[in-house]
Formats: C-alpha cells, sequence, structure tokens
C-alpha cells in the first residue's frame, strides 16, 4: 500500500506513473521484451529476450540508505512467506522461479531491470489474500543488480544504480526487520532428511522442461522409454534441436552416473547433450549443457558408473 512506501520511492514512482502512457501491469512486462508475458501474469519474475531478466521489487520493501541509494532485501527462504506462514507449493515455485533468474544475474555479473510494484492490501499479506491485486506497477529506468547473495544468513542484497555502494549493517537490519526477512537458516534444515536420486532427478526434469519451454521450444518428456536421453526439444516447426540427457545434482546427491542407453546414444546422436542442474532442489538451480566430448568437464560426473 501506498503509506507503506518511503515518500523518496513513491514521489519516482508517481512521476513515472503519471508520465507516460496508461498500461496495464502484464503490458508493462510485455513491452520489456517477455513475449509470454500474459501467459506468466503472477510471476515474480520473468526472462526477456536478449536473456535479460526483469523482477518485481515491491516498493513497500525498498529501503533508502546514504546519499540516497535505494536497496531491497530478498530472502532466500522459498518455504515461509514475509512476516511468517507457509507458502503453497504454486506460491514455493513461483519464488523458487525469481531467485533462480535473480541468481543468474548475479553469477553473471550483470544487472537487472525491474517493475516497482505497489499493492492494494498491506504488503504482510501480498502470497495470503486473494484480493492482493497489483495497486500501481512502472517499469524503473534506472538498472538494479545484486550486490550480494548470501545463503548462510538467508538473504541476498538488491541494490538500484552503479556497483560499489552497500548499505551499513544497521541499515540492514532495519531494513530486515521491516521486510519480515530471516537472517539465518531454520535450525532444523541440518536434521531435515536427505532427498532421493529420483527426487533429484525430477526436480531436474522439471526445470530443464520449464526452461526450454520459456523459450517458446517444445520439451516432450521421453523418460522411461530408454532412449538414451530424457527431453526431447524442438521448435514451432516441429524440427528436432536437440536430445537432451538430464541430470540433477543437490547437497546431499552431488554425483551422477550415466547408463549404458545414454552412452550409447551419446556416441551415435549427433542431437545429443548431457545437460546438468545443479542444486536441482533449491532456489537457485541453473543448468550447463555439454557435448559428448566436453562430458568430462561436468561435475558430479561419475564416468566408471
Amino acid at each position: 500500500m501506498d503509506k507503506e512506501v518511503d515518500p523518496q520511492v513513491l514521489a519516482v514512482i508517481n512521476e513515472k506513473r503519471l508520465s507516460g502512457p496508461r498500461l496495464a501491469p502484464v503490458e508493462i512486462v510485455a513491452k520489456m521484451g517477455v513475449f509470454d508475458a500474459r501467459d506468466k501474469p503472477y510471476e515474480y519474475a520473468w526472462l526477456a529476450t536478449g536473456d535479460n531478466v526483469i523482477a518485481t521489487i515491491w516498493a513497500e520493501y525498498v529501503s533508502v540508505g546514504s546519499g540516497g541509494r535505494w536497496f531491497y532485501l530478498e530472502s532466500l527462504d522459498t518455504q515461509r512467506r514475509a512476516g511468517g506462514g507457509a507458502r503453497t507449493p504454486n506460491q514455493i515455485q513461483r519464488v523458487k522461479d525469481r531467485l533462480a533468474l535473480l541468481k543468474r544475474s548475479f553469477d553473471a555479473g550483470q544487472g537487472f531491470r525491474a517493475v516497482l510494484q505497489t499493492n492494494r492490501v498491506a504488503i504482510v499479506e501480498l502470497e495470503s489474500n486473494k484480493s492482493a491485486k497489483v495497486s500501481t506497477r512502472v517499469r524503473d529506468d534506472d538498472e538494479w543488480h545484486v550486490a550480494t547473495w548470501e545463503p548462510e544468513r538467508q538473504l541476498a542484497l538488491l541494490v538500484r544504480g552503479p556497483r560499489g555502494w552497500v548499505p551499513t549493517e544497521a541499515d540492514m537490519q532495519a531494513a530486515a526487520a521491516r521486510a519480515g526477512v530471516r537472517q539465518e537458516a531454520e535450525p532444523d534444515l541440518a536434521a531435515a532428511p536427505q532427498a532421493s536420486r529420483e527426487e533429484v532427478e525430477a526436480a531436474a526434469i522439471a526445470y530443464v522442461t520449464r526452461h526450454f519451454t520459456g523459450y517458446g521450444y517444445k520439451a516432450e518428456n521421453v523418460v522411461g522409454q530408454q532412449l538414451g536421453y530424457d527431453i526431447e526439444v524442438s521448435n514451432a516447426k516441429g524440427a528436432t534441436l536437440l536430445k537432451v540427457a538430464v541430470k540433477g545434482t543437490s547437497a546431499g546427491v552431488p554425483g551422477f552416473q550415466l547408463t549404458s542407453d545414454e552412452r550409447a546414444c551419446s556416441a551415435r546422436e549427433p542431437l545429443w547433450r548431457l545437460l546438468v542442474v545443479t542444486d536441482a532442489l533449491g532456489p537457485a538451480a541453473q543448468h550447463t549443457i555439454y557435448k559428448p566430448s566436453e562430458m568430462d568437464q561436468a561435475p558430479g560426473y561419475d564416468p566408471l558408473g
């Protein structure tokens, strides 16, 4: 809600809202290069043309530090909402997808574009109130970047403007309290049961399917057909582009092996590729594709399997 937004931030939002054409929230994202924005109106981040990341910045959680610099604390806790309460499976997936895109920009040392948003209900009700619709959404012309990514503190620091500036620790603590961001992992995480190889592989398959379909390709799941690969990727005209063997890793399942069918297919099929999803069950899953000649470079690959 507007009354929860810092006056400096609200002034910028109002200026942008009044100076530009009136567009629906989804139209703003579409004009920023997200071709399937209308199919993903409830996402928290998007991948636009040119591999540009676009992320929602909830203005209610933006803090203003020294020199008027804006910053935003991003919780890495995928299970709990800001202010408390467990997320639904759909909410968890949306948060994981958002964190994966932010981590992608962080790892690449690239900035991301932001849409500044205020909401019709109190910000702590954003994920729990069915009436929590967008009040105002505007495109921020200033670039943002992920300044720090700290899993041990369960937070990332997002900063508006040039690199090289970070808020003081006191400002960070105040912002965390305001946004309800936990700054440590749940104490019982270490005691949680380890995921099975099957769970990791299923998460990796789901990730890869979302990745290719997000670019407009068809990703056909052929797991179980013993073809030597798991997903066949084709374009809109039906032409096969890749035949992908998918492997996932996580903290409890750090390595993987190829089946005999996969090894045989890698030797005879020119479209065969190995795609490894690291942190497949985590909030920042990411992938690398390897040609058969590059498989030895894949982290966790056990060629003796």
